[in-house]
Order: structure tokens, then C-alpha cells, then sequence
């Protein structure tokens, strides 16, 4: 049932994701879905723990084990994000949301420990997995809600016209580029100072 919503979410996106439209795909009675799901956040959560377990099948593939924790680090967020962009409003769906089972410990803990392993403490271990995975999720949100949609022939944000509204401020209306194309690199970039600043505050200097 999460794979039809997850499949749906691409033609409807998040709003237009009902149990109803999914009753309707799947050619039952809309109320035998609240058998399975009380409401729309349980269907959420369920499907977030889908694409939860599908990134990491294909996390597990990897053909190496990182370095250290900074690669580490990388790869998951890497992963996360390429995962994320896989659905429309994926990372809308996601945030938020409360798995369903259990399947996320396993690899939790392999990152807690690879953390550890490098030199912080399991606080600063918690602490710097959820910065990078904050700084991932947010990135990604605002990256699916500029467009264009996968798939469309869109271009997504109109620089030239916002530089125009913004001729008056052009600082700003410099920061266009930055911000809003080259997603790729943007989310690299920020990714970097991210590690950076977690490197700087939470891992314990050496003796």
C-alpha cells in the first residue's frame, strides 16, 4: 500500500495525496484503508519508513566502508538527498514523520558508532548526525519547492525576473545564482561548512 501512495505522490504530490485517491488507485472502498491507517499521518509515516527502508538497501551496496566519520557523514547525506529527490515532495513527506518499525536502529547505530569511533562523544555522535541530517532535509525541501517538477520541461526560479524586483537591493539580487541554481553544488557546498562547524564544535579537541 505504501509503494501505490509513493507511486501516486508523483502524479498528485503531497497535497493532492489523499487515502481516498489511493482507495481509488487500488479499487477498494475508501473506508477498508482506515483498516491500515487511521488518518493521512499514519499513511505518511508508513510511507517515510518505505523510503527509509529502500535507501538503505541501496546504502548497503556500497562498495567501500568510509574512512572516517567525515566520509561517512557524506555518503549518508548524499544518500538521503538522492533518495529524497526520487519522490515528488519526498523530503515534505519525510520530515516529520515516525517510522513504523524498527528498521532504522540497525543503521543508526552503525553511524553513531563510526561517530564515536572518530572522536566524539555519543552526545556530540547524536548531536552531529542530526545537524547533517536537519541541514539534508531542510536543503532539500526548499530545492523540491522551487521546481520545476521531475519530469517537466520547467526551469524552475526566474532569476532575471527577481534580479529585476530586486534592483534596488543588490546584494541580494546577486545571491540569486548562489541560492537557487547549481543545486548540486549549493548542497555540496553547504554540506561542507556543515561538517566543518560540526568538526569545530563538537568533536573534542585531541590531547
Amino acid at each position: 500500500m505504501a509503494s501505490t501512495a509513493l507511486r501516486l505522490l508523483g502524479e498528485v504530490g503531497l497535497e493532492g495525496l489523499t487515502l481516498r485517491a489511493i482507495a481509488k488507485e487500488l479499487d477498494v472502498k475508501a473506508p477498508a484503508l482506515y483498516w491500515h491507517f487511521k488518518d493521512k499521518k499514519a499513511l505518511l509515516d508508513e510511507m517515510a519508513t518505505e523510503m527509509f527502508r529502500r535507501m538503505t538497501a541501496d546504502l548497503a551496496s556500497a562498495t567501500h566502508p568510509p574512512r572516517d566519520w567525515r566520509e561517512a557523514l557524506e555518503t549518508a547525506m548524499r544518500g538521503l538527498r538522492d533518495h529524497l529527490l526520487r519522490y515528488r515532495d519526498g523530503a515534505k513527506v519525510y520530515s516529520g514523520t515516525h517510522f513504523t518499525d524498527m528498521s532504522y536502529a540497525a543503521p543508526m547505530e552503525a553511524h553513531l558508532r563510526t561517530l564515536v569511533a572518530g572522536g566524539f562523544t555519543a552526545a556530540g555522535a547524536a548531536r552531529a548526525w542530526f545537524t547533517a541530517y536537519s541541514y539534508t532535509i531542510g536543503y532539500v525541501i526548499e530545492e523540491q519547492s522551487m521546481g520545476p517538477l521531475p519530469g517537466s520541461d520547467g526551469e524552475g526560479y526566474d532569476l532575471e525576473a527577481r534580479a529585476e524586483r530586486l534592483a534596488g537591493y543588490p546584494l541580494t539580487a546577486e545571491a540569486g545564482p548562489e541560492m537557487f541554481r547549481d543545486q548540486d553544488a549549493g548542497f555540496e557546498a553547504g554540506l561542507a561548512a556543515v561538517l566543518a562547524g560540526i568538526a569545530a564544535t563538537l568533536l573534542p579537541p585531541t590531547a
